[in-house]
């Protein structure tokens, strides 16, 4: 059997582990590594530290199917429907501009990163490990051998990298010297917008009287947008304080990328009390910064996935080979399956 490494636990590499265990069940040894604490990547719930029931989505906010992708990716948005992880958005967004028309947005009741546990649960029998931040990877015999900070090298048959396409050029070893040149860039010619998210946590009984659940904020430098994030997912309850997301601009996030987290949020709760000065005290923030918030310019002709080598295979997916959504990594991980099923 081979063992395949998949590094990123988010969208594109959770899937790929699903597909893989779901349709080559006795080919593959399946792990995956991140080199976060958790699962989810850009699609990211948190916790409060006072209270595990109240949560937050920093990352992605609500999944907009338009009827192309709807249909060509049915089977995924049926199952995720049928287990009441995805659910219509029914709550009032102020300022939501419908790129086309017939579009449906989705909200994940139990957060966002809950579609990620799905698949890593899809891929049963996978090693998903975390805290494993890869550094190097070295051509070794017929196979790999990847290294990690802080831990032992370990040889894998085949590594698919899921992670963000800077990434990916960070790696050292032997993979700059199995890129192309005109693969390189390639990748190097890939874009991604930064930006923070303030997660606000708020203790039971605690009252947000605003009209909305979530805003698109136009004039203000620092805030685009905000969300009541359990009244978005439709999950107001008095056993559970709610909790409000804040997204920045992506100009204040550039601006800002290269300060400490302790430095901007000071910034970003003054902007939010011009913008809601009624909100109450929080119990809790976290602040969170997205170096690699959303793709703004992907591989050229979108082609899915790279091969940087095909005996023993190095392959590259994400949203940075598709485009920055749902579907996207969708897309790639299905683009990076069909490479992983012909090489096995």
């Amino acid at each position: 059997m081979s063992r395949v490494l998949i590094v990123g636990a988010g969208l594109t590499g959770s899937l790929c582990a699903s597909l893989l265990r779901r349709e080559l069940p006795n080919k593959v040894n399946i792990v995956v590594w991140d080199k976060s604490r958790g699962a989810g990547g850009r699609m990211s719930t948190s916790r409060s530290p006072n209270d595990p029931s109240c949560t937050v989505d920093l990352g992605a906010q609500y999944i907009s199917a338009t009827p192309y992708y709807a249909r060509i990716h049915s089977s995924f948005y049926e199952e995720l429907l049928a287990q009441d992880i995805l659910k219509l958005l029914v709550a009032p967004v102020e300022g939501m501009m419908l790129k086309e028309e017939e579009i449906v947005n989705y909200v994940t009741p139990h957060g966002v990163s809950s579609i990620i546990k799905h698949y890593l649960r899809e891929s049963a029998g996978a090693e998903v490990l975390y805290d494993r931040h890869v550094t190097h990877i070295h051509r070794k015999d017929t196979g790999w051998e990847v290294c990690r900070k802080g831990g032992m090298p370990e040889r894998f048959d085949i590594v698919v990298l899921t992670m963000p396409v800077p990434q990916i050029l960070q790696l050292q070893g032997d993979v700059e010297s199995l890129m192309g040149e005109n693969q390189r860039r390639m990748l190097e010619a890939v874009s991604y917008s930064s930006r923070y998210a303030l997660g606000l946590f708020y203790k039971a009984d605690t009252r947000i009287d605003v009209p909305w659940a979530a805003k698109y904020v136009s004039n203000n430098p620092c805030i685009r947008f905000i969300a009541i994030d359990d009244k978005k997912r439709n999950l107001a309850s008095k056993k559970c304080g709610p909790s409000v997301v804040v997204h920045t601009s992506v100009p204040f996030g550039i601006q800002h990328l290269e300060e400490e987290k302790d430095v901007v949020q000071p910034i970003i709760l003054e902007e939010l009390e011009k913008v809601m000065p009624d909100l109450p005290q929080p119990d809790s923030i976290k602040c969170q910064k997205w170096r690699y918030s959303q793709v703004t310019r992907s591989v050229a002709d979108c082609p899915g996935q790279m091969i940087l080598h095909s005996q023993p295979l190095l392959v590259c997916g994400g949203d940075g080979f598709t485009h920055s959504n749902f579907d996207g990594c969708i897309e790639s991980a299905l683009k990076v399956f069909e490479v992983l099923k012909s090489s096995l």
